[in-house]
């Protein structure tokens, strides 16, 4: 059955136990309780929230069979796939595709940010197989602009086109590009759904006409970004403008003034511990927790959104 991919895509933290095993009661847990959240497109397991540097491709899939499980086909399960080959790519796809998922989120090879691409039809040729090798649907994660990772507007049109692509995750950081990567996909394939990935400012880029969001905030607070989609949607600036107020002192506690860290995570895992949305806020090594200052910040921004709480019960 086609899936649409729209509205808001939670990219889920992995709740683990305290010997970094995956703590599935808790999983299954967090992922029934996005699913409450009206609003809600999908579910997104193995991005960089859900930490999948860190994980086995054994893990990947479990996660996804997981949250796939819990979704029961109530909105499509996406697995990211962040490997360095066709071949690797097509195993962890298959897996994905096994354990449940739908769609792919289908990231650069990370050999390409320290090397280039060498040419525009490798991204074309790697998109390619992997949406034959597995069968699943694809949505392109796009990178930064000044990554070396970046598709040019040419090779964006051209993965637009690939039967397998049904959606890209735009997080450009670069908002005179992001303006019109968005038109040259809308251009080549208007079915190909538009979804944001910048957390961190989510108003500035959901007001250039994209379809949804997806991005790992979403899995600390659903409704907030929900809510902020839907103000924009109906043309409400003001309102959009006042949930936006309201998302920054938790954003700039979580991403800072810039771009998303590595420890980001760590940090938006400690504010879901502290609001009781998650049991634990254990991350997997080498990522440590904040501490001091940094903990003392997320602290009173969470008590100040009024999400400080006692944690809720598996």
């Amino acid at each position: 059955m086609s899936q649409v991919y729209k509205g808001i895509l939670p990219a889920l933290q992995v709740p683990f136990q305290s010997d970094l095993s995956i703590d599935e009661p808790e999983l299954r847990r967090f992922a029934s309780w996005l699913l409450t959240h009206q609003g809600i497109g999908g579910l997104v397991t193995n991005g960089h929230t859900g930490e999948v540097f860190a994980l086995t491709a054994e893990q990947r899939a479990r996660v996804t069979r997981i949250v796939a499980e819990e979704a029961k086909g109530k909105v499509p399960v996406v697995s990211g796939i962040c490997c360095e080959g066709i071949t690797e790519a097509v195993e962890h796809a298959k897996m994905a595709r096994d354990a449940g998922a739908s769609a792919i989120l289908l990231m650069p090879p990370h050999g390409w940010l320290r090397f280039g691409m060498q040419q525009p039809e490798n991204v074309v040729d790697y998109f390619r197989a992997v949406g034959e090798g597995s069968g699943l649907d694809i949505i392109v994660h796009i990178y930064p602009a000044w990554t070396r990772a970046s598709y040019s507007f040419e090779t964006l049109a051209a993965l637009a086109k690939l039967p397998h692509v049904k959606c890209m995750k735009i997080g450009t950081r670069d908002m005179n590009k992001y303006a019109r990567d968005i038109r040259t996909i809308r251009e080549a394939d208007p079915s190909v759904t538009i979804l944001t990935c910048h957390d961190e400012y989510l108003l500035a880029s959901m007001v250039q006409g994209v379809d949804g969001a997806l991005v790992g905030f979403a899995s600390f607070i659903p409704q907030k970004i929900v809510d902020l989609y839907a103000a924009v949607q109906a043309g409400d600036l003001k309102t959009a403008m006042a949930i936006q107020a309201e998302i920054n002192p938790l954003k700039d506690v979580v991403y800072g003034g810039g771009e998303p860290t590595g420890d980001a995570h760590a940090r938006m895992k400690v504010a879901m511990s502290l609001a009781g949305i998650l049991k634990s806020a254990t991350v997997q090594p080498p990522t440590r927790l904040p501490e001091g200052a940094a903990l003392q910040a997320i602290e009173t921004a969470v008590k100040n959104a009024g999400f400080l709480r006692a944690k809720a019960a598996a």
